[in-house]
Formats: C-alpha cells, sequence, structure tokens
C-alpha cells in the first residue's frame, strides 16, 4: 500500500513501477514530478488557493487535473498534509492493460510513446478536467504499488523555470517510456534556481 501522506519528495520514488488503472487502462508508472506546495516556487500551490487548483489543495488521494497549453490534461496524486497543495505529477508510462483502447486515443502513435509526457499520460488514461477531484479507491481510480523496470533515479525538473535544479523528478533508467530531459527556456539563472 502506498502511504499518500508522505511529501511529495519522499512518495514520489516509490510511485515510480507503480500501477494505476483508470477508465479500462493499466498502466506502469515510470517517470514522475515532485511539487512541494507552498514551499516550492515552481509549483502550482505556490501563489495559494484559487478556483482552478482546489482539488490540489484536497485530501492526500485526491487527483489533481489541470490543462497544460491549454489542450493537454495532465494528472496529479495530491499528497502530503491535507490542504497542503503538495502533489506528484504523473509524468510517463507503459500501458500494461487496455492497449487497444489507448491506441484508439493515440492513433499512430508507438507503443512506447503513448503515455510519454504529462499531457499524453493524460490523454492515455482517458482524463479531462473532469476527473479532478476524483479519489484514489481499490476498483475505481486504483493505485497498487510495483516494481519499477529499471533503478530509479533523480534529476532536475523538466520545463519549470524556477527551482529547476531541484533533483525531483525520478524515472526508471534506461525505460523506453520516459520522456526526455528538457530545460525550461525560460530560466533566468540565479533566479530561484533551488
Amino acid at each position: 500500500m502506498l502511504d499518500l501522506s508522505l511529501p511529495a519528495v519522499d512518495l514520489a520514488p516509490f510511485l515510480v513501477g507503480a500501477l494505476l488503472t483508470d477508465h479500462g487502462v493499466t498502466v506502469q508508472l515510470t517517470e514522475v514530478e515532485a511539487y512541494a506546495g507552498a514551499d516550492d516556487p515552481a509549483a502550482h500551490a505556490f501563489i495559494g488557493p484559487r478556483p482552478r487548483t482546489r482539488d490540489l489543495f484536497g485530501s492526500p488521494g485526491t487527483l489533481y487535473c489541470y490543462l497544460s497549453h491549454g489542450l493537454h490534461t495532465c494528472g496529479n496524486v495530491v499528497c502530503g498534509t491535507d490542504g497542503g497543495g503538495s502533489a506528484v505529477l504523473l509524468r510517463a508510462g507503459r500501458v500494461v492493460a487496455g492497449l487497444d483502447i489507448v491506441r484508439q486515443r493515440r492513433p499512430g502513435v508507438p507503443d512506447r510513446a503513448l503515455a510519454r509526457g504529462p499531457g499524453n499520460f493524460g490523454r492515455a488514461m482517458g482524463w479531462t478536467l473532469t476527473d479532478s477531484g476524483r479519489r484514489f479507491l481499490p476498483g475505481d481510480l486504483d493505485l497498487e504499488p510495483g516494481p519499477p523496470s529499471g533503478p530509479v533515479l533523480a534529476g532536475p525538473r523538466v520545463g519549470v523555470s524556477v527551482a529547476h535544479a531541484r533533483p525531483w523528478r525520478f524515472w526508471a533508467d534506461g525505460d523506453p517510456t520516459v520522456s526526455a530531459y528538457r530545460p525550461s527556456p525560460r530560466i533566468v539563472p540565479g533566479r530561484l534556481d533551488w
């Protein structure tokens, strides 16, 4: 059983290898990123609660979804303390059940890329903003521990312009479903880089 009351940076490595099941699909997580709420300038929670981040401030075990670039639904596991705004972004995974469903959602995409990147992960799971606020519960939105496909490595987060040096991205080394590291083009050296 995963302890979703752990701080995001402590929970995140344990999520690599976990099995997430929803909407007829099971994905083994291969890449995640931790965001530490109000103590993390890269987190959605940094500036406090807003209507669109309401679910992020829910209790541990809540799914928080948001739109990336106004197009792609990304999913996070809310964790830590109740109302703390900490979460782990689900960045990538390997589809292990429901492959035909995901291929319909993402036609023409190689299997290794079906759930690579947080927006593609959300699409593979069939998530929309209406899924935000759901609870991780067995038999519904199921999240179970599992062994990672390789050693779990840590490094800087992808695409954030502040607090980018924090090694809070975790992934299964050598797994082809892991997304490529890309630093944000908006990084200003020395500006909240830790």
